[in-house]
């Protein structure tokens, strides 16, 4: 889950919608796992204090964290990302919870890549010695972002969604290249978001052209009231804004727009929205 907006306390978005991300570290409805109890992360900005987020990380399950539970109460911010997470490549420990962190940005994954160490030491070869060693982890996630961000840093002065879009393209075409290069058949699911407090970009994509990603969706409107585990938009209020992408909907209102197959989602700062084809 990932938002940007008019300032919220997070617990509106963890814990107090009919579906809300708590939730569905239980009882996820839109994927084969519905169990999601390998740890959790949130990274949250506040610019006023620094530009580089607040990260929380725990290997416990999400919905059995006293610290989560007090803490979300107590925190408000304009931009978040929150992730739970159900282990596949990678063992339950700190390191391989998201959302990762580099520098400014955050990034979080739902999906994979099957039989990832076929392609693992490609996918690292061309990484500077920085974002080399800044991998921490096993999973397949954190390496595809460190080939993300390598990309990205190597070929844009300028960072901004169309930057980051364009750079998860290249990232997608060359996972692409290293599987087929492996002979692995299986698809890559690769719903992907990264965010540097200012703006947003998510993907909902898969490698291949015959299966379907898995969910994505995002919301936008004025302003998110959620009451007995309702979400519902209200008219602004003091010039009130926020945009939502998540894997799932939150609530079963009509808000809730799924993100077409193989494409991606550009949240600018001015909160505009831009969706748009992965050329891979």
């Amino acid at each position: 889950m990932a938002y940007k907006g008019t300032p919220i306390i997070i617990d509106n978005l963890l814990y107090k919608p009919k579906n809300s991300l708590i939730n569905q570290s239980l009882h996820a409805r839109e994927i084969e796992e519905p169990l999601n109890g390998d740890g959790f992360g949130i990274g949250w900005y506040v610019p006023e204090v620094n530009n580089e987020p607040i990260t929380f990380v725990s290997v416990n399950p999400a919905w059995s964290n006293r610290n989560l539970r007090n803490l979300a109460p107590k925190v408000k911010t304009e931009c978040m990302v929150a992730h739970v997470r159900a282990a596949s490549v990678g063992e339950v420990s700190e390191s391989n919870c998201h959302p990762f962190q580099y520098k400014d940005i955050l990034m979080a994954h739902n999906g994979g890549i099957e039989n990832f160490g076929l392609v693992k030491r490609k996918l690292r070869e061309p990484l500077s010695d920085e974002l080399y060693n800044w991998i921490k982890g096993q999973t397949d996630s954190e390496h595809i972002f460190a080939y993300f961000l390598n990309y990205l840093f190597k070929n844009y002065k300028t960072i901004n969604t169309d930057a980051v879009a364009d750079s998860f393209e290249h990232t997608f075409s060359f996972v692409n290249k290293l599987m087929a290069d492996a002979g692995i058949t299986e698809p890559a699911y690769l719903n992907m978001v990264a965010t540097n407090g200012r703006f947003i970009v998510a993907t909902r994509w898969t490698s291949d052209p015959k299966e379907e990603p898995l969910t994505m969706y995002h919301s936008e409107g004025n302003r998110y009231v959620v009451e007995d585990g309702v979400t519902r938009l209200e008219a602004p209020a003091d010039n009130d804004q926020a945009v939502l992408v998540v894997s799932e909907k939150l609530t079963d209102g009509p808000e809730w727009t799924l993100i077409p197959k193989n494409n991606l989602v550009m949240v600018e700062q001015s909160l505009n929205v831009r969706v748009r084809p992965i050329k891979t």
